[in-house]
């Protein structure tokens, strides 16, 4: 199959489920992670993917984290959303066609202010590290260059092998891609990690990819979330996130909504609405 969600998956969006809102009931289910997630650290008040965003999201009170991982051109797998490092870097081109110690001498935060001028690249194994010292969850996007699904997600995947000790008594890391062919490649080197699927629009052949290859989960857009979507995934066994909300009604409304958890730029949210644990 193409590396390529897009291509891989058909468009034709859901039925939505004439169900009013407030009527539909929630599975009473077990879902490990916490209801709001870090968008990338902490959204966009720091530099993405950086070690101070992760600090920063920390210090509002987030317990997980997003991020974006990719391979550099010596294997390192580093934090990184863009194919190009144009935007959230002072370097220029692909990503993906430099080593690590071209890399590791970008400045990563300039571009967002001057308070975090040489600000770092950070390495996926940083991240890891930092989040297993202080018992945070982390969602890794697995966000490969082009044509490096497979070999990314196989990366990911090996290097959380690491760790496995560390994996009790929930594994804290998540696995997702828009790419199903780096998640087949998770697949093949630990079925045992957990994975989702991220769609940005509908694909009805979602359902059989996730039953297919084993996946915990879906996160999807939250523009495109339905009750739908949330009961058929509960019905089977599977947690539903989603991104990027961060308005406190659009948050309220898909937490009641039934979705598992919300990936947010809005590092206030904590305070702002009333989140009940998982479980409820």
């Amino acid at each position: 199959m193409p590396t390529s969600i897009h291509n891989a998956l058909s468009h034709s969006m859901p039925m939505r489920d004439s169900t009013p809102m407030s009527t539909v009931t929630k599975t009473e289910r077990t879902h490990p992670y916490p209801r709001l997630i870090a968008h990338r650290g902490a959204g966009t008040l720091a530099p993405e993917n950086t070690l101070s965003a992760f600090r920063l999201g920390a210090e509002f009170g987030f317990t997980m984290f997003e991020c974006d991982a990719k391979l550099s051109k010596d294997q390192v797998l580093f934090l990184h959303h863009d194919d190009l490092l144009d935007r959230t870097t002072n370097g220029r081109g692909t990503a993906g066609n430099f080593t690590w110690q071209t890399l590791s001498t970008l400045d990563a935060g300039c571009w967002h202010s001057a308070h975090f001028t040489g600000e770092p690249l950070m390495r996926l194994r940083s991240l890891i590290d930092f989040c297993l010292a202080n018992q945070f969850f982390l969602n890794i996007e697995i966000k490969p260059s082009p044509g490096e699904a497979y070999e990314t997600g196989h990366a990911v995947a090996t290097l959380l092998q690491k760790f496995t000790d560390a994996f009790t008594p929930v594994n804290p890391f998540l696995l997702s891609s828009f790419e199903p062919e780096a998640l087949r490649a998770v697949c093949d080197v630990d079925p045992s990690l957990p994975r989702a699927l991220l769609l940005d629009a509908w694909h009805d052949e979602a359902y059989v990819f996730l039953e297919q290859n084993g996946c915990s989960g879906l996160i999807t857009n939250f523009e495109i979330m339905t009750p739908e979507i949330v009961a058929h995934c509960h019905q089977h066994n599977r947690f539903v996130m989603v991104y990027t909300a961060n308005a406190p009604y659009d948050i309220e409304r898909l937490l009641g909504m039934g979705v598992d958890s919300v990936i947010t730029d809005n590092m206030s949210i904590l305070h702002e609405i009333e989140v009940g644990t998982n479980g409820d």
